[in-house]
């Protein structure tokens, strides 16, 4: 794969548009902060130390977006025909979610300003924020639809189907040298086909070799009281990111860095007994919904931050 961002001496360089079109081009962005009990009752009362929140943070994102080229060094100085920033809250599970639009007639796209107007608009709200609760989080920010230029248009919709190259990322590897011990994070790992992790206690020949949670699926667990969630908790050996485990189906196949594939093989579990430590405590607990599990096709070393493929 060649980066368009490096000139033959492997050196950033600026992408050459002078030669495209100009056309009429669209990006949406969103993303999520989980603000917990305190910020939520504080909207609700109208009790926010700084104000409101939401008109300057959507200020904050539109002038933000207006100057991604200053802060993003290879990102291309394009006129802004239009930003905007809606948000909705959600009391139940303790979020507030942003969704930037930003259009524009260039030679190249704006997904750049999408996303930085949505950060911009979520950071803001922690800084508005954080005199009440400091334990927020900002999570799944991503481009959610692009219009226009050569690649035509693109959404997010369906991007981790079984007919796309929906990419992922892990963000832990987690492992328990002992039976009935919590599994601990480490850099990387080694998958032995048809095993699993070397040095995981739970390996073996069955089917639920390895399994895999995304840290979407954590930060729910968080808005029901559950403080300090670490990575492995949840008894995943792969904690992912970006990857929306939800929509993968029994057989899909996994590429997890230069040479690993994973066949999932179960949804879900049972959790042994009357439940697990986290079931127990506060009455629900993630993996048994949306936990996979998966078989080992393919051995090789994988380590933090490697690349999750769905293959074809």
């Amino acid at each position: 794969m060649d980066f368009s961002h490096l000139n033959g001496e492997g050196l950033p360089q600026m992408v050459d548009v002078s030669q495209k079109d100009v056309t009429h081009r669209v990006a949406k962005a969103s993303g999520r902060i989980y603000v917990g009990d305190r910020v939520m009752a504080a909207i609700r009362n109208y009790g926010m130390p700084k104000g409101d929140i939401f008109t300057t943070a959507k200020l904050a994102g539109i002038m933000a977006a207006k100057k991604t080229s200053e802060l993003i060094p290879l990102c291309h100085n394009i006129f802004l025909s239009y930003i905007d920033i809606s948000y909705s809250v959600n009391q139940e599970e303790g979020y507030i979610e942003a969704t930037s639009e930003v259009r524009t007639s260039a030679q190249t796209g704006a997904e750049m300003e999408a996303l930085t107007a949505v950060l911009i608009f979520l950071e803001t709200i922690y800084d508005m924020c954080k005199a009440i609760e400091k334990n927020m989080v900002i999570t799944d920010v991503k481009v959610i639809e692009k219009k226009g230029g050569k690649s035509g248009d693109w959404s997010f919709d369906g991007a981790f189907g079984k007919s796309d190259k929906g990419l992922g990322r892990v963000v832990s590897i987690n492992i328990s040298r002992q039976k009935g011990t919590p599994k601990q994070p480490v850099d990387e790992g080694v998958l032995i086909q048809d095993f699993g992790i070397e040095g995981d206690a739970h390996a073996g020949a069955g089917h639920r070799q390895v399994s895999l949670l995304d840290v979407s699926s954590i930060r729910k667990m968080e808005q029901y009281g559950l403080k300090g969630l670490c990575f492995g908790k949840f008894a995943e050996n792969i904690t992912t990111e970006g990857l929306d485990l939800s929509r993968i189906d029994i057989g899909t196949r996994l590429k997890v860095g230069e040479s690993v594939i994973l066949e999932i093989s179960q949804i879900g579990k049972k959790c042994h007994g009357d439940g697990c430590e986290i079931a127990r405590t506060v009455g629900v607990c993630i993996m048994p919904r949306e936990g996979l599990f998966a078989r080992v096709l393919k051995g090789g070393k994988i380590k933090v931050g490697d690349c999750i493929e769905v293959m074809d």
